[in-house]
């Protein structure tokens, strides 16, 4: 059965398009073969390829997230329109000064979606930076960065935002099903990075050192948490992709490992390796209430993994 995916991407993308008008659709459209552009990767409000939301009508905006939500699972969907929301509370948090906004999120397509056999799509904004590559009818994912500040507001102690409250939790959960000689593998640093390592460069050379625990020391309750934490990630994904990704991985190796202390409330940090696997997660700025994560696959980002394929298949 032919996926379908790629063809929803490929409609939703032409429909944006269509949708801009020539200005626009200068600034949204560049080359595939333009690398720099194409293996961008930026979650700080700065300058970036493509066209801002914000100087779109109300059709064209509709239509960015339209093709936003080809990309992602419901639960991940709405995770992202927290993010763009949290503009406007981080605005108001700042007394207005910097002028953040909600609208200023960038979509930026490679190649032509309606007549290329190669061609990737982007929006970016702060805090989010989802990257599609289609080659040859099969649908690249990576790097999909999802981070809040901040990244929980709340009430009387409750919480009223926390976008990336599972992400932190089930990690959490994790560590605290660890043994102590697991603990001790896991627990890398004292103290936390200042960001996650990967940072914004276009390629990762993976694994990041060091590892830290490797799934096959942990117990029952611990791999299962684990693969609960993995599974995670990949279901921001559509289920058919996230089906995809699981097995990819299937059977192959995977290290946890913690950085910084283990309470709640402190700058921490975590990750998760396997084969073409990089998942990282930090809360260290603003004492612990700034998050950043991401799902790279240091092997196959921006396409990588099909872009191979195809060279094979079809020599240039």
């Amino acid at each position: 059965m032919e996926d379908p995916l790629p063809e929803q991407m490929r409609a939703a993308s032409t429909a944006l398009l269509t949708a801009l008008d020539p200005a626009a659709h200068e600034n949204a459209v560049h080359s595939f073969d333009d690398e720099a552009a194409r293996r961008w990767l930026e979650y700080r409000p700065r300058p970036r390829p493509g066209v801002c939301l914000a100087a779109l009508d109300v059709t064209a905006r509709k239509a960015a997230h339209r093709l936003l939500a080809t990309a992602l699972s419901p639960s991940a969907y709405a995770q992202a329109m927290a993010i763009i929301s949290l503009e406007e509370v981080l605005d108001r948090a700042e007394g207005w000064q910097r002028g953040r906004h909600s609208g200023d999120y960038w979509v930026a397509v490679f190649g032509d979606p309606a007549h290329d056999d190669r061609w990737a799509w982007r929006l970016e904004g702060h805090h989010l930076s989802v990257n599609m590559t289609v080659v040859d009818g099969q649908v690249s994912p990576a790097p999909i960065f999802f981070g809040a500040n901040p990244a929980a507001v709340r009430y009387a102690g409750r919480p009223v935002s926390r976008p990336l409250g599972v992400e932190e939790d089930l990690a959490r959960a994790l560590l605290d099903a660890l043994g102590p000689a697991e603990r001790a593998a896991a627990i890398i640093a004292d103290e936390a990075p200042t960001d996650i390592i990967s940072a914004t460069r276009g390629r990762v050379d993976a694994p990041l050192e060091p590892l830290g625990v490797p799934a096959q020391r942990l117990g029952p309750t611990g791999r299962a948490l684990l693969d609960q934490l993995v599974a995670l990630y990949l279901d921001r994904l559509p289920p058919e992709l996230a089906i995809r990704e699981a097995a990819r991985l299937d059977a192959g190796p995977l290290h946890f490992a913690w950085a910084g202390p283990t309470h709640p409330g402190r700058r921490h940090y975590y990750r998760v390796q396997g084969d073409d696997l990089l998942i990282e997660y930090d809360n260290t700025s603003a004492d612990g209430n700034h998050a950043h994560t991401v799902l790279r696959r240091p092997a196959s980002d921006f396409g990588a993994d099909v872009l191979a394929t195809h060279h094979q298949t079809h020599p240039h």
